[in-house]
């Protein structure tokens, strides 16, 4: 089912539970934490999916944000029989996912499985709004009532249509983007960091001094992500252009 962003299907997804012990594989992406706690639920980020075992709702982000781990589909399939058992439930996050050399667990849907999956990420297009929840059926037709209406636009619909039905320019991309990944890694490298994960879209990486970097970038108009458990560690966007490469390249040193 397709939705205005995935954001609003975090939102969306704790309100159609039961209250519920909910485990969130983390660090990871903080919104799925607090969405289920605004709904009610008792949740707990756990550090791996074997700490999740007495759980009735966990959340995985697959590739993880913003350290890139990724979980076998053979492990998640697993949790995710387990919680439909019980009448639980498996979200899986795979907003990074479209760049990747990773199997989505998309094509295999069975019940207690929830799959989202973003759209602005990949094509650089977030104000188009549209993100999509692939689940059983009865579960979508939750969701979509849910959701209401005219949740997507016609526009949002006819962009991602073309987008969507264009494999190869997806394919140039990702390789395109592995590319500038490793570039930066090594750009990341050479001024001190320790590239510790991410994917094609972001890296991230520690520093001998995390805060001061992060002051440096920012004075030369350089925006990176901070984390508050851990100051040293700093998640870097892919620069646009040759012109952004360099003054990147250039702080950095």
């Amino acid at each position: 089912m397709p939705a205005p962003g995935t954001q609003i299907l975090i939102e969306t997804i704790p309100r159609l539970m039961q209250p519920s012990r909910v485990a969130v594989v983390g660090p990871t992406y903080a919104e799925h934490a607090a969405a289920w706690i605004r709904g009610g639920h008792a949740v707990a980020t756990v550090p791996d999916l074997r700490q999740a075992e007495d759980a009735e709702v966990v959340v995985v982000v697959n590739p993880n944000n913003p350290d890139g781990i990724v979980h076998s589909v053979h492990d998640l399939f697993r949790v995710a029989e387990r919680l439909s058992a019980r009448g639980g439930l498996l979200v899986v996050d795979e907003a990074f996912a479209d760049l990747e050399p990773i199997e989505s667990l998309g094509p295999r849907l069975r019940p207690g499985l929830v799959v989202l999956r973003s759209f602005g990420k990949t094509y650089g297009l977030a104000g188009i709004r549209l993100g999509f929840a692939l689940a059983e059926p009865a579960f979508a037709a939750r969701l979509t009532a849910a959701l209401g209406p005219w949740a997507v636009s016609g526009p949002a619909l006819a962009i991602g249509r073309a987008a969507l039905s264009d494999e190869s320019w997806r394919r140039a991309a990702a390789a395109a983007r592995q590319a500038d990944a490793a570039r930066l890694d090594r750009m990341i490298g050479r001024a001190g960091g320790r590239p510790v994960g991410g994917t094609a879209l972001f890296r991230t990486a520690d520093f001998p001094c995390g805060i001061s970097m992060f002051r440096r970038l920012g004075e030369a108009g350089i925006y990176v992500r901070r984390f508050e458990s851990a100051p040293d560690r700093l998640r870097f966007g892919l620069p646009a252009d040759k012109a952004e490469w360099c003054r990147l390249s250039r702080i950095l040193r």
